[in-house]
């Protein structure tokens, strides 16, 4: 039986220290930790700090004690003694006061704040925590991380050294999934860093790496070390291993170095360096793979970000990409990029924005770096400036003006400078179920051309202007009623839309098309009063576009169960305006009708549809149809159809798709990702993906095949491969990564990553 009245006893030969949770003023209050919201702390948990050079006192507890007054005390059976966050545990421990040394024997127990050890005997310095320990076993409480060993030096409460060891985050007493093995270790609890010297990693019980020097973390804190490697085969690059380490160099700045190693294409280097303030971020990211085996030249990539906040709604901003070559891209696109790609132009940016207000000021440079046979041009520079003013009297009005000088890197092309100008005015009203918003504009393009190419018109001026003139009326109503379906009160709506613009024809034959195409045609785009999207080009319109949408609307809960849309443009007289001079006008009386329906069925149940229909030659022009099932978390289902009517320029191959998705739970841990485009017309898999996600205790296994598809450039003919992909993640050892991850997200909609770890515990948890 234990004596409490040794436990008196060996207080009253020690120096008295006030008690770290105290019961008087207003110390005993419960606290909030998080004001205004927070849970409050029973007084009792109240922490407080000793007072300047004082010192914890030490409590000892024991079956039987004996020992010299203010010298030394041995304390046997169940002994005990404990100072401040530090407590020793053993059959035996002898309490040198006069050394303030520790010495315990048989079934020793050492509680080091956040950790414990366990092991036949200890030496510790009490004061400093620091001491050694024979053939102890360890746990780590802020990572769950634990192990062996033939000896470990405490070096303070923060820092120790453990000799010939093993190390593991997995959660089990024998045969965890992966642990390491070293010489040494280095643990710093202050630093959240651990170290292996010489060391050996195993797997399922199989060494897999090894390593003279290895780090990882010892919290879920950010912390350097590396990251997930990935494994991908491809018929492009062969064996391809790439092995991040992730540099933690400040709060706000980190730095991730990719080595990659290509067995068709050699060693590259890709470094991500990010940058965080309060008044600038940013980024910048180089690839390099110096003489690619298979093409025998140097490669890279870069690319530059940055944001600038100078205050008082002053910003700048640069977007900077360069490549060696245009297949960059697709050749050197990393383990988990999506590959479905094409691109040959890189855009090269930098401006100076100011809001404030009314205004918006934007002042760029911007420029192309083109693999394509039609770049596009360069703005070298643009200024251009906003002024809007809402409810000024019941108007609304305001303007924007742009001064832009285009270049183009293309022989024997038009180049110059134009300046628009595109005041407004509005008035809008509206009631109860009602609005009618009419609204004035007139545009104004001026052209001052430095050289006219020998495609331009015959008597192209190199100085010219118009001017165009618009009036639109937009107007609606909206009728409500209550109704009941399915046992379900609902609001049922009725929006009737009229949306009419007149501008009359204006010669625009002599100006260039520097920044302009078409305009989609869509739902999105339907209520405008321009089919042209830039400068050059101001439509000549006499038109109106009526729509019609109805929506169900749950009155318990304010969501939208269901939306119906149809919506038609007609014509009045034939426009006149086309983006080629030389290009016939069509005869147009009334547009494509466009149908769109959204409907929530169910729970997580959603589907969608569009079509675009042409009623004068009676065909269908483009149509969509879907529906996504989303359960619960991880657990997803999508199938899209995909139609569109191409041009005959484009030899009448039209888009003809199937796209089919998922992430659906096998089981607890198993996880299977797909997802599969065929394209009806080719008969042929444009792009899919199978993949299997392995979430274990503390490991984790992503697998995939993959097959993509590189989109044609002006260079390049399309052409298709495969690749299979594999990450390990050992959990506790290298930082989390999105991995794989990043390309499940890409290919499958409303794909969710795998859990994170749990938050790690207070130091609480396993009080003893």
């Amino acid at each position: 039986m234990r004596q409490i009245a040794v436990a008196a006893a060996i207080v009253m030969f020690l120096t008295p220290s006030p008690a770290r949770a105290q019961l008087s003023g207003a110390a005993a209050q419960a606290e909030s930790i998080d004001p205004p919201w927070g849970l409050r702390l029973a007084p009792e948990m109240t922490e407080h700090p000793l007072p300047a050079n004082t010192s914890p006192a030490v409590f000892g507890i024991g079956d039987a004690a004996d020992g010299d007054e203010d010298r030394d005390m041995s304390l046997k059976g169940h002994g005990e003694l404990r100072r401040d966050t530090t407590i020793v545990k053993g059959d035996a421990v002898h309490y040198d006061m006069d050394r303030n040394v520790v010495d315990a024997y048989g079934h020793v127990h050492v509680v080091d704040k956040y950790d414990v050890f366990v092991g036949p005997e200890a030496h510790m310095h009490v004061e400093a925590n620091e001491g050694t320990m024979t053939t102890p076993t360890y746990h780590f409480n802020l990572t769950g991380g634990s192990g062996s060993a033939d000896s470990i030096d405490l070096i303070d409460n923060e820092r120790s050294v453990i000799h010939h060891g093993t190390y593991t985050a997995c959660q089990c007493e024998t045969d965890p999934a992966w642990y390491l093995k070293a010489a040494s270790f280095d643990m710093d609890q202050g630093s959240n860093e651990g170290v292996a010297h010489n060391g050996v990693l195993f797997f399922q019980g199989v060494p897999i790496f090894a390593s003279p020097w290895l780090s990882f973390p010892l919290s879920n804190a950010r912390q350097s070390g590396f990251l997930p490697p990935t494994f991908s085969l491809s018929s492009t690059n062969g064996f391809d291993l790439t092995v991040p380490y992730y540099f933690n160099i400040a709060p706000n700045y980190d730095l991730t170095v990719t080595p990659r190693y290509m067995s068709k294409r050699g060693a590259m280097l890709t470094t991500n360096y990010r940058y965080l303030s309060p008044t600038y971020s940013g980024s910048v990211t180089i690839a390099y793979l110096p003489d690619d085996a298979l093409t025998k030249t140097n490669r890279y990539s870069i690319n530059i970000v940055h944001n600038q906040n100078f205050g008082g709604g002053l910003a700048a901003y640069v977007n900077y990409s360069q490549v060696s070559d245009v297949n960059v891209t697709t050749d050197l696109a990393s383990n988990t990029a999506s590959l479905v790609n094409g691109q040959d132009i890189f855009q090269q940016e930098a401006g100076v924005t100011y809001n404030n207000g009314p205004w918006s000021v934007v002042a760029r440079v911007q420029r192309w770096q083109s693999f394509s046979t039609a770049p596009p041009y360069n703005r070298a520079p643009e200024v251009d400036v906003k002024y809007n003013q809402y409810n000024a009297g019941g108007f609304d009005f305001g303007a924007e003006a742009d001064a832009t000088r285009f270049t183009i890197s293309t022989a024997d092309s038009t180049e110059g400078s134009r300046f628009t100008f595109n005041p407004y005015v509005s008035y809008p009203l509206s009631g109860p179920g009602w609005f009618i918003t009419p609204k004035v504009q007139w545009h104004y393009v001026a052209y001052d051309l430095s050289s006219i190419g020998s495609t331009a018109p015959t008597g192209q001026p190199k100085s010219f202007s118009f001017n165009v003139p618009t009036l639109s009326v937009d107007s609606g109503l909206i009728f409500e009623r209550s109704i009941r379906l399915f046992g379900t009160d609902y609001i049922q709506t009725l929006e009737p839309r009229l949306y009419y613009v007149y501008t009359p024809y204006r010669n625009q034959t002599f100006a260039p098309v520097f920044d302009t195409g078409e305009e989609d045609f869509g739902l999105a785009q339907i209520f405008t009063d321009n089919t042209f999207v830039g400068g050059d080009r101001v439509a000549d319109l006499n038109r109106v576009t009526a729509a019609i949408t109805t929506r169900f609307i749950n009155q318990a809960t304010g969501d939208e169960r269901a939306r119906f849309v149809v919506a038609q443009q007609y014509y009045f007289t034939n426009p006149q305006v086309t983006l080629d001079p030389g290009a016939a006008v069509t005869d147009i009386r009334g547009s494509d009708v466009i149908v769109g329906a959204s409907l929530k069925i169910g729970p997580g149940f959603t589907t969608e549809q569009a079509v675009q229909y042409d009623e004068q030659r009676n065909q269908l022009d483009q149509g969509t149809s879907g529906f996504t099932w989303k359960p619960g978390d991880r657990e997803v289902v999508s199938l899209a159809y995909r139609y569109t009517r191409a041009d005959e320029d484009l030899d009448n191959e039209a888009e003809n798709q199937i796209v089919a998705s998922g992430q659906w739970p096998l089981s607890r841990k198993l996880y299977a990702v797909g997802q599969a485009n065929y394209d009806m017309v080719a008969h042929r898999l444009v792009a899919g993906l199978l993949g299997i996600q392995y979430d274990a205790d503390c490991w984790a296994l992503s697998f995939a095949v993959q097959k993509y598809t590189n989109i044609s450039t002006s260079t390049t003919a399309s052409s298709s491969a495969t690749r299979v992909l594999l990450q390990l993640q050992l959990k506790g050892l290298t930082k989390i990564d999105n991995g794989l991850a990043e390309q499940f997200r890409a290919s499958i909609p409303g794909y969710t990553p795998l859990p994170a770890p749990p938050e790690p515990e207070s130091r609480f948890s396993n009080y003893e």
